[in-house]
């Protein structure tokens, strides 16, 4: 009987309270978009840009993700596939745009920087923690945590990137953190397609 507590069910996002926190976060992350993508502009900041990207992309995709929630696990599995696959995707774009900037020319604006990144760093902590206790769910429901987890992160380094262009007076502190932030997306992408891959080999195992 012990044996059997060591395999129960991943929590696949089956409640009511999950899915008003995903409300929540949706429009915190949507509002955010809007925000940043516009100081973004008028900063000229790369990481600032690369941020605004992100919350329009988890604003998408946690909307899929309350879509499926009651689906078969082949369903939220998919899911959590295409967005693995998806975070993928917008990590190499976000490189390509920051080495495509490192020729480019313009210090972004610290200040404006700053402030931003420290507005969205809130917004982004206030999603993780009400995401914290869901964390250990299913492919599907470990994405919305990664993501949110990887945005309070990549936030930090957005604050840092604004002391960096203020102190140095260039551009590539701001250029390093939207690589890193890249980089980032692209290691939680694997951590996403890997999960997915093997609950959908499991699915169809069992099937």
């Amino acid at each position: 009987m012990a044996a059997g507590c060591n395999h129960e069910p991943a929590f696949d996002g089956v409640s009511a309270a999950y899915k008003r926190v995903l409300w929540i976060v949706i429009a915190i992350n949507a509002t955010m978009f809007f925000v940043e993508i516009t100081a973004g502009a008028a900063a000229r900041s790369s990481a600032l840009w690369a941020d605004s990207l992100d919350f329009l992309g988890d604003s998408v995709t946690y909307l899929l993700s309350l879509a499926v929630i009651g689906h078969s696990v082949r369903w939220r599995a998919s899911a959590a596939l295409l967005k693995g696959v998806s975070l993928g995707v917008f990590g190499l774009w976000v490189l390509g745009v920051t080495l495509y900037r490192v020729f480019g020319t313009g210090v972004p604006e610290a200040s404006l920087m700053g402030a931003i990144g420290l507005l969205a760093l809130v917004a982004n902590v206030t999603s993780a923690l009400l995401l914290l206790k869901f964390r250990n769910g299913d492919a599907n429901v470990r994405s919305v945590w990664l993501c949110s987890r990887n945005d309070a992160i990549g936030n930090v380094a957005v604050v840092l990137a604004a002391s960096g262009v203020w102190a140095s007076g260039t551009g590539w502190p701001d250029l390093i953190v939207a690589a890193i932030m890249a980089g980032l997306f692209l290691s939680s992408a694997v951590q996403i397609t890997v999960r997915a891959l093997r609950e959908l080999r499991g699915e169809m195992a069992a099937g």
